[in-house]
């Protein structure tokens, strides 16, 4: 076994091709988030991205994203925006974990959105969480008829709102992808107003993660986008989402929606929107994302799991960082995990966000 460690930037074209291929052959690895454009332009962005190549007798074997910080502490490529995580590989390829560590000159990994099918980590879960989805294999009109049945109030809600939204605004209609960059840049302003109102971390204020999406936006083929959505009342966008997609499957990023028009659900419509006109695309499903929220529980159909967890070798940084992380999120795993306290943790935060708002 060789591993060998590069800059993405360093992929040619047979790297590329052997790592799409891996890809193409496994459904659960062909995601936007796993894509070699997704690494390479976060690489350009963030000095610290670094590819570990695994070869053995056959040839390349997997590849394994990471960014390499102080210590040699090791996270996920755009770590705290991925909502998948882990290594692009062939069937059947056995890896030491702590051995591939090391080759990447790594004291520990740490991840929230492991792929929990990536059996050379399975050893290191520390939990798993669902991620909603919503699948499409059947086709849109399939996918209704079923949230008619599981979820018949949100079904009528949503055809009522939409139908008021039409009367009173203008003629609703949806765009799956545009390349209008107005737009999205008006979108990247809702999202930031929802994380403070909410008392979220606002993402936006961090350049690199601004250019990261216009990056991404301009990015358009059939096996990788960066998919702007926009959900139009006339000539009114009263809703958008930003997230990624290959030829297969949409990963939901950033939704958000013109609060002037909170009362008519926009966020919901804009979910059945990209259903509708991605399943039309030949998706096959749309990856909601880990994390409690009503809406999603209302659009599913099914739910993935991820893993949290941390692989660690026996050197000084890794021990430091065991102290400065893994108590803090054990404590948050808990408040999320509990309905009551995550209720309470909520109201908190968009009390604080009202507070400074004043």
């Amino acid at each position: 076994m060789r591993i060998t460690v590069i800059h993405p930037r360093e992929l040619g074209e047979p790297e590329l091709a052997r790592w799409r291929k891996f890809q193409d052959a496994d459904p659960e690895q062909d995601n936007p988030f796993l894509c070699p454009e997704f690494v390479r332009t976060v690489g350009e962005l963030r000095p610290y991205v670094r590819v570990a190549v695994v070869e053995d007798g056959s040839g390349i074997g997997g590849f394994f994203p990471f960014e390499r910080h102080p210590l040699g502490i090791g996270r996920p490529v755009a770590a705290g925006l991925t909502d998948l995580q882990g290594m692009v590989y062939a069937a059947g390829l056995e890896l030491d974990a702590r051995g591939l560590l090391r080759a990447a000159g790594l004291s520990a990994w740490e991840f929230d959105h492991l792929h929990v099918g990536q059996p050379v980590f399975a050893p290191y879960h520390g939990s798993r969480h669902p991620s909603p989805v919503i699948d499409l294999d059947e086709g849109y009109e399939a996918y209704l008829a079923g949230l008619r049945r599981r979820s018949p109030t949100t079904h009528r809600m949503t055809r009522y709102k939409r139908n008021r939204l039409g009367r009173e605004v203008g003629e609703v209609r949806h765009v799956a992808e545009s390349g209008n960059t107005a737009a999205l840049h008006e979108l990247l302003k809702w999202k930031s107003a929802q994380y403070r109102r909410t008392g979220r971390t606002d993402r936006f204020a961090h350049p690199w993660i601004v250019e990261l999406v216009e990056r991404l936006h301009a990015l358009r083929t059939d096996r990788f986008a960066g998919s702007l959505s926009l959900l139009y009342a006339g000539d009114e966008v009263v809703a958008g989402h930003f997230g990624l997609r290959t030829g297969s499957q949409l990963c939901t990023w950033f939704p958000a929606y013109d609060v002037r028009f909170g009362k008519y659900s926009p966020g919901l419509l804009q979910h059945l929107g990209m259903a509708e006109d991605f399943a039309a695309m030949g998706l096959r499903h749309i990856d909601m994302g880990r994390g409690e929220k009503d809406y999603k529980e209302s659009l599913k159909t099914r739910d993935l799991e991820v893993a949290e967890g941390r692989v660690a070798r026996a050197t000084p940084g890794a021990a430091a960082h065991w102290l400065l992380r893994v108590p803090p999120r054990a404590l948050r795993n808990t408040v999320l995990a509990t309905p009551f306290l995550r209720d309470q943790a909520d109201r908190v935060l968009k009390g604080y966000a009202r507070l400074v708002r004043k």
